[in-house]
């Protein structure tokens, strides 16, 4: 969907129906639900300093990553 310096968020389109987005970097990749708020629900490899500052770029994007997530899966 977008980037934001060296992460890159996406979701994958055969996944389970709670809304959530990906997060991927050179470090690994993270998973963060966005309903019914956001919060951590896996991650392989992020330093876990980094996941506040994640977690607000999704803030900041919840809008852009639903809209997405609605029309990509028509849900």
């Amino acid at each position: 969907m977008f980037r934001h310096g060296a992460y890159r968020f996406f979701f994958f389109s055969r996944e389970e129906n709670r809304m959530h987005v990906h997060v991927m970097c050179a470090e690994g990749e993270a998973k963060y639900w966005l309903e019914p708020a956001i919060e951590l629900a896996e991650n392989h490899g992020i330093a876990l300093r980094h996941m506040d500052t994640l977690a607000h770029i999704i803030e900041d994007h919840r809008d852009e990553i639903e809209t997405a997530w609605h029309t990509h899966l028509r849900r």
